[in-house]
C-alpha cells in the first residue's frame, strides 16, 4: 500500500458520497413530477455502487492490490410501480380521476441524504487523519 493509497481511497468516497447525495437531492426535487420527458411520472433513481480495481479475495488480497476504494457502476431506475392518487382536478389524471405519481417516498430520501452525508464525512475524517499521519511522520524525519 503507497503513501497517497489512503488519500486516493477517500477521495474515491468523497465522489460516491456526492454524487448518492446529488441522486437524492434530484429525487426529493421531483417528488411531485407527475410528467417527465417520456410522458409518465418520475421514477426514483438510485447509484449503484462498486469496489474499484480488484475483484474477490480475503486480506491478503486486499494488501495486495496497488488502488482501492469505490466508483459509480452507474445510476438506475426503481422499478416500483408509480403510486396512484385520486385527484380528478389534476391535469394528468385518467379517466377514473387517478394520477400517476412518482414512486418517491421523501422519508426514504431523506434518511438516503443522510446515510450519505455521514459517510461523506466519514471520508473527510479520514483523509484528515491520513494527512495528520503524514505530517507526522515527516517532522520525525526531520
Amino acid at each position: 500500500m503507497g503513501l497517497f493509497d489512503a488519500i486516493d481511497i477517500s477521495g474515491s468516497g468523497l465522489s460516491a458520497e456526492r454524487l448518492r447525495m446529488d441522486v437524492t437531492a434530484e429525487n426529493l426535487a421531483n417528488a411531485n413530477t407527475t410528467r417527465g420527458p417520456d410522458g409518465g411520472p418520475y421514477r426514483r433513481k438510485s447509484v449503484v455502487l462498486e469496489q474499484q480495481g480488484g475483484g474477490a479475495g480475503g486480506f491478503g488480497a486486499a494488501l495486495s492490490r496497488a488502488r482501492g476504494g469505490v466508483q459509480a457502476a452507474g445510476i438506475v431506475e426503481d422499478p416500483a410501480p408509480p403510486r396512484r392518487m385520486y385527484d380528478p382536478g389534476h391535469p394528468d389524471a385518467d379517466a377514473d380521476g387517478y394520477v400517476a405519481m412518482p414512486n418517491v417516498n421523501p422519508v426514504t430520501e431523506m434518511v438516503d441524504l443522510i446515510t450519505a452525508s455521514r459517510a461523506y464525512e466519514a471520508n473527510v475524517t479520514a483523509m484528515q487523519t491520513a494527512k495528520t499521519i503524514f505530517t507526522k511522520t515527516l517532522e520525525i524525519l526531520r
